[in-house]
């Protein structure tokens, strides 16, 4: 299978660093004209000159923008008016009890999570349907269907993103636009790679024996039984992108190593 997204412009919200990084670079790679996000100029440039390093004929532009946010959305808009492939990739995490989440953390988490997807879907995927042709995509996460105790706010989230990426599908039933959800288990990303690295230290144990307790520990459903890359994850972001998967919508697509313990 080749996939050739030549012609199309895609979106990666929060696409300096980790899946979202991987993704920005898959599509890339895969002939796309790329937006790159992030909420500072420096990051936004050095994720380009990373792209740039594996694919140097990349089509790229960068945008800083906080798309937490309606103000930092209206920035995005005013650069970024249409996009034929939109990745919702955008997310926050903290391992927290539930006792001690505050208002304010449900509120932001939601606010990142939820409604910088929800705001972006709702200014491109009209202007996608109109054109008869698009992608929309949503990062949710198995933690949206098995929701983590040590973070029932980011887990409360992912599965909003299911919802709302099933009831865009439907809205755009006919019209050549594709929605789906892609639900990454636990994945070797930019910050969960800092949060083992930092725990390893603390304990004074190697990475790889952390992450190896924590699939055995946290996840021994998984039937990889280790961590996912990122570009694992971005694969299947691209292919749901391309023209290939024209019959691919409403859809939760696991990406999870087999962790969530289902034969649908």
């Amino acid at each position: 299978m080749q996939i050739d997204l030549n012609g199309k412009r895609a979106l990666v919200s929060g696409s300096t660093g980790g899946i979202g990084l991987a993704i920005a670079r898959g599509l890339a790679g895969a002939g796309a004209e790329v937006v790159v996000n992030g909420r500072s100029d420096e990051r936004v440039q050095q994720a380009i000159a990373a792209i740039r390093q594996d694919c140097p004929q990349a089509r790229l532009t960068g945008v800083s923008a906080d798309l937490g946010s309606a103000a930092g959305a209206q920035q995005l808009f005013a650069q970024v008016a249409e996009v034929d492939i939109l990745v919702n990739n955008l997310g926050i995490f903290e391992p927290k009890g539930f006792f001690e989440i505050p208002d304010e953390d449900w509120q932001r988490f939601f606010e990142v999570n939820v409604m910088s997807a929800v705001r972006l879907s709702r200014h491109y995927a009209p202007k996608m349907a109109a054109r008869g042709w698009g992608r929309v995509l949503f990062l949710s996460s198995e933690s949206g269907l098995q929701i983590p105790t040590e973070m029932v706010h980011y887990g409360m989230t992912k599965t909003a993103l299911l919802a709302v990426s099933r009831g865009l599908a439907e809205t755009l039933a006919g019209s050549g636009v594709t929605v789906n959800a892609v639900l990454p288990g636990p994945t070797r990303s930019e910050g969960v790679g800092d949060f083992f690295e930092s725990l390893a230290q603390e304990k004074g144990v190697p990475v790889s024996q952390l992450e190896q307790d924590f699939i055995r520990d946290n996840r021994p459903s998984s039937v990889i039984g280790r961590l996912a890359t990122v570009e694992e994850v971005a694969n299947m972001v691209v292919y749901l992108a391309s023209p290939q998967a024209s019959a691919t919508t409403g859809a939760s697509v696991r990406v999870d190593g087999g962790v969530i313990r289902s034969i649908a």
